[in-house]
């Protein structure tokens, strides 16, 4: 009976730990999403504002066109090469935050396991 609270309370204690950790690495992966998020947005801002006026000292409705198609190609790269750099980051901040409680798994399948009962005799 002993030997179980003491298991419990390991158990408690250990998952604690494990819950305390995944919630900062969580934290640290969130706020390198935010950053990289906002640089992107920035980055998409600037190369708007740049296009317009490029749009706005073009001489010719050819010009104009050029000048938007090329802004239009440039956005649908940068598109999806930011939504592929997000995905990877939305993986690792999954994997890596739930890696400690993971870790934990082992050892509460063995708490909550009952031992094997003794065969009984006839």
């Amino acid at each position: 009976m002993n030997q179980q609270i003491e298991t419990v309370q390991k158990l408690g204690k250990d998952s604690f730990g494990a819950t305390v950790k995944a919630f900062g690495v969580a934290s640290t992966g969130t706020q390198a999403i935010v950053v990289d998020t906002a640089n992107y947005a920035k980055k998409s801002f600037e190369q708007g504002a740049a296009t317009f006026e490029k749009l706005l000292g073009a001489k010719s409705l050819d010009k104009a066109i050029e000048i938007q198609t090329a802004y239009v190609q440039d956005v649908y790269k940068d598109m999806v090469a930011q939504t592929t750099k997000s995905r990877e980051l939305y993986t690792k901040l999954a994997q890596d935050t739930f890696a400690p409680l993971s870790a934990l798994r082992p050892t509460v399948e063995a708490a909550v396991t009952p031992a094997k009962a003794a065969p009984r005799s006839k």
